[in-house]
């Protein structure tokens, strides 16, 4: 049933078959099989074993699955348990960091209302509002979630919360009669109600229209469900480089393979050459480096108020290139402000008025006492629009809570979203005030007087065209303005909406939802850093460019649109558009999706920022999504891969600057250890090809993976940054780790390290192959230690800033070398011949140093 919000209440009801007695309990019975229970659905989950299983879907694991059962059948045993082990361990971790993945609809589920009241066969009664179903009479009042999306039948001042789905903190005056318009935003249909949204003033009967997955928060959850978690630059750069990897691996190993046999070397050793290929070709400790150099990433986050829910965030946020930010409550305080009041034919700003005019004093005199609102030591009360005026009141100066105590409130007719004015009675200037506040438009049309400089003059239509123009300007602004006016009475009487006519007018007040403080810099850094900030809000055009304007993000040239505009665009026609797009208004979830996805269709890195219900599925679609900490939703929060712990779009910044330093010492790290296993592929492949004994075993090549490689790798992901990371533009997605500089860099110095360790090797081949095998073990490991230095950084080690963990990288990774070579109990696991002599010593550690000093060199001539 489209547009409900059209039909009058007697074709609601008749199309859905119900009264205002309600359904019987029969026929509400009979549709709730038909409707199914008033909750939300969700797909099937992965088990645990599914989920462990699939860690091990991998072609480069698969590859070591396989070297490891060679292993075992030519009695390598200790080695087939090493790599398993390995595995295994790695599994257990993917499986653990899947299952803390998002619990999105768990929390929409926690945020539907238990039970109910309804009208079933003529009575009040309560019900399970899972049992709700399309066509029962729903009651709500002050207080209530709304447990079902509903039509309006009868208002009673009614005031509803919908900041969850729209994002707007502004409470929404609700009316009962049909609106004739076809297409209608959410934030628009004044006659509806959603489920989840709070009841916060007045009550209502309403029609219900929709439970479950058919309510607007079942749309919500739908969209969740098929939104897609992108895969981050690094995790596709690190997929392609496993991919090809395997496959060279795959490709060398058979034709090693194919070597030995055909230089008779027998079955069992050429697969063993094969075995010690694919352990040194494949860096085990890959997956363990990136993850916890993503971690030390998360840590200096966290310590900036950046909590990283996927680690994998941590490098994407470095290829950021547009952030399309939620309005209210992230880029804007969610806190309604007075920024400018008119009085006695002139504008006063909240600072100007201080003291200096009676007529502004007087102003706001009357807003305090026609006002609902309370500020409790630092909480606000009530409407945040009457909240702003009694801020207002202390902003220049005054106490609220005296002008009331002076002022009693004597008789009132409360707010009504028909009349669209409030007023109330009180004894002051020794006469009774009817004070009135409402809509411009319709206060201004009752008035026939107007206050100036103390006297009451006739309301000229010169005066009225000024009233309405300053008005229109205060509008243009995007400010929300209200009218205030009184009348003077002969007694204390009960108000009557007679009453309200023959007003005298005293002023305007216009406030608005002001910009944070670190809004504009944090935009500024953010295109400096080449990344577009755009705005997307559930807030009007007109309001939501002022405070793009204000804070940057709407410049010369840039458009604003409406979400009624969007959605008569094609996909095709935003892809085209959406690089000329800063700022949409009044947009659902479904619009924000697909704004993030034409930014993605355009080759673009897409983070999203938000804090309500209504932001999640485009949270969860984003490259990064962002979600507010404090006044986050927890669905928001559970749906985004990182949530600022300070609500500070500030903060988005210093994180972008930490992912592309994360991304630095990842690559860095990367290098370290392809370089040092190129080295280790090189030297098995020459003694393949020239007919020479096996070099390494593998549990020789898997503690240089595992153990001593490990150590430098953490340290270069420990570097600080260098540089002002701000001034580079983002990297692009389609960037992989194998760049033509990254390949060049790492065969020059793979191949260093392959000369060092064959010159050890054949210095060994001079007294047995046992020491040859001892000598290229040693010098291979030692060589990699001393490695881990140059690729801290591209500079030279004298210019770049210290790092005591690279250091102590060394030390630790030397001092485990020494334990092997020195202590005899481990000589029979890993093949050491224990005939080494301090000439040996000396030869393994200089020939180790030598490709460290000639990089080194290189970059010192070369002025790095």
């Amino acid at each position: 049933m489209d547009k409900q919000w059209k039909l009058s209440q007697e074709e609601l009801l008749q199309e859905l078959n119900s009264s205002m007695n309600g359904l019987t309990a029969e026929e509400a019975k009979k549709r709730l099989e038909q409707y199914g229970y008033n909750k939300l659905q969700e797909g099937k989950r992965k088990g645990v074993l599914q989920v462990f299983a699939e860690q091990f879907a991998d072609l480069l694991v698969i590859i070591l699955i396989i070297a490891a059962i060679i292993s075992a059948l030519t009695g390598g045993l200790e080695g087939t348990i090493v790599i398993l082990a390995v595995l295994i361990l790695n599994a257990i971790l993917g499986t653990v960091q899947h299952f803390k993945a998002q619990k999105s609809l768990d929390s929409l589920k926690a945020m539907a209302a238990p039970n109910a009241r309804v009208i079933r066969d003529g009575q009040k009664m309560e019900v399970p509002a899972a049992e709700l179903v399309p066509g029962d009479i729903l009651l709500l009042e002050a207080g209530d979630v709304t447990a079902a999306d509903g039509r309006v039948l009868q208002n009673f001042s009614l005031q509803v919360s919908e900041s969850a789905l729209t994002g707007e903190s502004e409470n929404v005056n609700k009316i009962d009669t049909p609106i004739d318009q076809d297409e209608l935003p959410l934030g628009d249909r004044l006659n509806m109600v959603y489920s989840s949204s709070l009841v916060s003033y007045g009550r209502a009967v309403v029609l219900v229209t929709g439970t479950g997955m058919q309510t607007e928060i079942g749309k919500i959850a739908d969209l969740m469900e098929s939104a897609q978690e992108k895969a981050t630059p690094l995790q596709r750069s690190l997929d392609d480089f496993s991919k090809k990897l395997s496959i060279i691996i795959m490709v060398i190993c058979a034709i090693v393979f194919g070597l030995g046999v055909w230089r008779n070397m027998g079955l069992a050793e050429s697969l063993m050459f094969a075995v010690a290929l694919a352990v040194a070709a494949i860096p085990e400790a890959l997956s363990s480096i990136v993850t916890i150099g993503l971690a030390i990433g998360t840590q200096k986050m966290a310590k900036e108020n950046a909590i990283i829910k996927n680690l994998r965030a941590v490098e994407g946020l470095g290829c950021v290139s547009v952030i399309c930010s939620d309005k209210t409550g992230t880029l804007t305080q969610n806190r309604m402000t007075v920024k400018k009041a008119y009085a006695n034919g002139k504008v006063w700003e909240p600072e100007e008025a201080k003291g200096n005019d009676k007529a502004v004093n007087g102003l706001v005199a009357e807003s305090v006492l026609c006002n609902d609102g309370a500020i409790n030591g630092e909480t606000a009360v009530g409407d945040p629009t009457e909240t702003a005026l009694l801020s207002f009141c202390r902003t220049i100066g005054g106490d609220e809570n005296k002008v009331r105590e002076e002022f009693p409130r004597l008789q009132e007719i409360p707010f009504d979203s028909d009349r669209k004015l409030m007023s109330t009675l009180h004894f002051r200037n020794n006469r009774y005030e009817m004070l009135i506040k409402g809509a411009p438009d319709v206060l201004l049309a009752r008035c026939t007087s107007v206050e100036q400089n103390g006297e009451v003059l006739p309301l000229t239509d010169e005066i009225r065209s000024a009233i309405v123009d300053q008005n229109r300007d205060f509008s243009s602004q995007g400010l929300r303005v209200l009218a205030f006016a009184k009348k003077v009475l002969s007694e204390n009487r009960p108000l009557t909406l007679e009453d309200e006519t023959d007003l005298i007018f005293t002023g305007l007040i216009a406030m608005m939802d002001p910009p944070r403080v670190e809004s504009a810099p944090a935009v500024a850094d953010c295109r400096r850093a080449g990344i577009r900030p755009v705005m997307i809000t559930g807030d009007h055009k007109i309001t939501a460019s002022a405070i793009a304007k204000e804070i940057g993000i709407l410049q010369d040239g840039d458009r604003a649109v409406e979400g009624s505009e969007l959605e008569k665009m094609t996909d095709e026609e935003l892809r085209n558009e959406v690089e000329h797009i800063s700022v949409y208004a009044r947009v659902s979830p479904e619009h924000k999706i697909r704004i993030v996805r034409a930014w993605q269709d355009r080759g673009h890195v897409a983070a999203m920022t938000g804090d309500g219900v209504n932001d999640a599925p485009a949270l969860k679609q984003a490259d990064i999504g962002i979600a507010m900490g404090i006044t986050g939703t927890e669905v928001s929060k559970d749906a985004a891969s990182m949530i600022l712990t300070d609500d500070n779009f500030a903060t988005i910044v210093k994180a972008v600057a930490n992912g592309r330093n994360v991304y630095t010492n990842i690559k860095n790290s990367i290098k370290f250890l392809l370089s040092g296993n190129l080295a280790g592929i090189l030297v098995v492949m020459i003694t393949s090809l020239f007919g020479l004994p096996l070099p390494f075993t593998a549990v020789q090549l898997l503690f240089i993976n595992l153990l001593t490689d490990s150590l430098p790798a953490l340290a270069v992901n420990m570097e600080k940054p260098t540089g002002d990371l701000l001034n580079q533009k983002p990297r692009s997605p389609k960037e992989g780790i194998l760049t033509k500089d990254f390949l060049q860099t790492l065969g020059i110095q793979g191949a260093l390290i392959a000369v060092a360790t064959m010159a050890a090797f054949y210095l060994g081949m001079q007294i047995n192959n046992g020491m040859a095998c001892t000598m290229a073990f040693a010098t291979l490991c030692m060589a990699r230690l001393f490695h881990g230095f140059n690729c801290r950084g591209s500079r030279s080690i004298f210019r770049l800033p210290s790092n005591p963990y690279s250091v102590g990288a060394f030390f630790v990774g030397t001092l485990l070398l020494m334990l092997v070579l020195f202590v005899p109990a481990l000589h029979g696991l890993f093949d050491i011949d224990n005939a080494l002599t301090l000439t040996n010593i000396g030869q393994i550690v200089g020939l180790a140093f030598a490709p460290t000093f000639l990089i080194q060199l290189s970059r010192i001539v070369r002025g790095k």
